[in-house]
C-alpha cells in the first residue's frame, strides 16, 4: 500500500513538470453584466479574469476519413493546458502568446480537470455570442 505522504509528493512532483511544458501565457476575459451607476442601466462589459497565466497550447490535425467534392477537409484541434485550480468559465475568450504569436481563442467545451493541470479545448474567436 502506498503511503498518502508519498502520493501527495508524487503528484506534487507531476505538476511541477507538466508546469516545465508551459511555454506561453494567456489572458483570459469574461462578459459580465455592470451597472452604470448614473443611469442604472445594466449592459455587459468585457472582464480580465485572469492576467498572463502560464500556459501551452497543443496542436492536433485531423484529417476526417471521408471526403467532399473538392477534396478532404483537414481541421486543427487546438487544446490549452492551464493550472488545476484557475475558474475558466465555458464562452471565455482566450488571448494566448506562445513562441511570439498571440492568437484569440474561445472555449468550445468544458475543461477536462486532472490533478496536475487542466486541458480545454479552444475555437477560433468570432466575437462575443
Amino acid at each position: 500500500m502506498i503511503d498518502k505522504t508519498e502520493l501527495l509528493n508524487a503528484r506534487k512532483m507531476h505538476r511541477q513538470m507538466v508546469e516545465e511544458l508551459y511555454e506561453g501565457t494567456c489572458n483570459i476575459y469574461e462578459k459580465t453584466n455592470v451597472t452604470d451607476p448614473v443611469t442604472k442601466i445594466t449592459g455587459q462589459k468585457e472582464k480580465m479574469v485572469y492576467e498572463d497565466a502560464a500556459c501551452k497550447l497543443s496542436y492536433t490535425r485531423i484529417t476526417p476519413s471521408y471526403k467532399q467534392a473538392e477534396g478532404a477537409k483537414k481541421e486543427q484541434l487546438v487544446k490549452l493546458f492551464l493550472a488545476p485550480e484557475m475558474l475558466v468559465r465555458p464562452g471565455s475568450k482566450i488571448v494566448v502568446t506562445q513562441n511570439n504569436v498571440t492568437e484569440t481563442y474561445k472555449m468550445s467545451s468544458l475543461a477536462a480537470v486532472y490533478t496536475s493541470h487542466q486541458e480545454i479545448a479552444l475555437e477560433a474567436w468570432k466575437g462575443w455570442n
